[in-house]
């Protein structure tokens, strides 16, 4: 879904061991859902290096491909997956946002997402593709574009992207360890939308994919 996202709306043209958790009580339960969450964060891992292996697929160069052995992440921590209250934005109207090219991408502000990261709260707004919105396959796709104070550091400094979906409910499972590099952060060839300044966190999201070296 990514490649054809950044295809339709971007393309001009391991792991450690490691993990912090929850605090988790001893509730088979509750240690079966961190475990599931766990395996679907290196499940995510797994195919987005694939993805980068096979030529392709892969926005990577082939002198940087043929030298490629794994994306760097942040070590899992589920502190970083959260549930997120939605407040749905229905008259909000088309824009065009701008990217890292002259090209802009015309997109629709979907909802505002309120949730909580260590006990403090923040936002976040989530867009939908209008271009993406016209097809079958991914009318139900969202974009969550964001900036957080490890960017220029140990991340990518134009911000990172991670893929939703429409949710059947108010609620959304926002997963930061999810979070990716636009193209653009390895191949100048590509043009990526320009994170926007309300989506700039006031915190070090140590989570999900690292600075690409």
């Amino acid at each position: 879904m990514r490649a054809i996202f950044i295809t339709l709306m971007v393309l001009v043209t391991a792991c450690k061991s490691d993990k912090k958790y929850h605090n988790v009580t001893d509730r088979p339960d509750a240690i079966s859902e961190v475990s599931d969450v766990i395996s679907n964060i290196r499940e995510f891992q797994k195919k987005l290096n694939e993805e980068f292996h096979n030529p392709e697929t892969s926005p990577l160069s082939d002198k940087d491909r043929s030298g490629f052995s794994g994306l760097d992440f942040f070590p899992v921590d589920t502190s970083y997956t959260v549930t997120a209250k939605l407040v749905f934005t229905p008259d909000a109207e088309s824009f065009f946002m701008p990217t890292t090219t002259d090209r802009k991408t015309e997109e629709k502000l979907y909802a505002v997402a309120y949730f909580k990261v260590n006990g403090l709260s923040y936002s976040l707004n989530i867009y939908q593709s209008m271009e993406l919105l016209r097809t079958d396959e991914y009318k139900d796709y969202l974009f969550l574009p964001f900036a957080d104070q490890t960017n220029g550091r140990t991340t990518y400094g134009g911000g990172r992207y991670i893929d939703l979906r429409v949710p059947e409910g108010d609620e959304i499972v926002i997963d930061f360890n999810k979070a990716y590099n636009p193209y653009c952060a390895y191949n100048k060839k590509y043009s990526c939308p320009i994170v926007p300044k309300e989506n700039s966190l006031p915190l070090a999201v140590m989570a999900g994919v690292k600075k690409f070296k």
